[in-house]
């Protein structure tokens, strides 16, 4: 549920960027990332770092706030594709691989890190909500208002209102 409530979040959150001028769009407004785009990018990248720690494949970038796409016309695919990859990856897992655990370094440090998978997801499911609340406070404060994201919304419009 969470890897389709991702992709369904930030689907709402790109069509509400894809409103906004290039001036608004990049316009840094004191967020952690800056900007819309920043932090639209740190999204992206973060997902990336941990796709390939739970995956050890894909491309994952040597900072989180990496600029991996200049314009918002290349971010937007790449984000789709994204999200189809973390969508395949979570519906794939078994009770087995939820019950294990990964090791890992961060990007800025060489220490190796091994914690349980499922809280691995936990931390990554609410580091990505943690940061689209960020942008939702971002178009609010551009242009007025902001999509709908709670969890229950989605919830409701997809039938899945009790599901995990």
């Amino acid at each position: 549920m969470f890897g389709r409530y991702n992709a369904w979040a930030n689907t709402r959150l790109y069509d509400a960027a894809a409103r906004l001028s290039r001036e608004q769009y990049h316009a840094d407004r004191g967020a952690f990332f800056k900007s819309v785009h920043g932090t639209l990018n740190h999204l992206l990248a973060t997902d990336r770092i941990w796709m390939q720690r739970f995956t050890g494949t894909g491309e994952a970038p040597a900072k989180v706030d990496a600029i991996l796409f200049e314009s918002f016309a290349e971010l937007r695919p790449a984000r789709e594709a994204e999200d189809g990859r973390i969508v395949g990856f979570v519906d794939g897992l078994d009770e087995a691989r939820m019950a294990g655990s990964i090791r890992y370094r961060r990007v800025s440090t060489p220490e190796l890190f091994e914690q349980p998978l499922a809280s691995a997801l936990a931390h990554w499911f609410n580091h990505q909500t943690h940061h689209r609340g960020q942008l939702h406070a971002l178009l609010t404060g551009l242009v007025g208002q902001a999509p709908e994201l709670d969890l229950l919304f989605y919830q409701r419009l997809s039938g899945k209102l009790g599901a995990v």
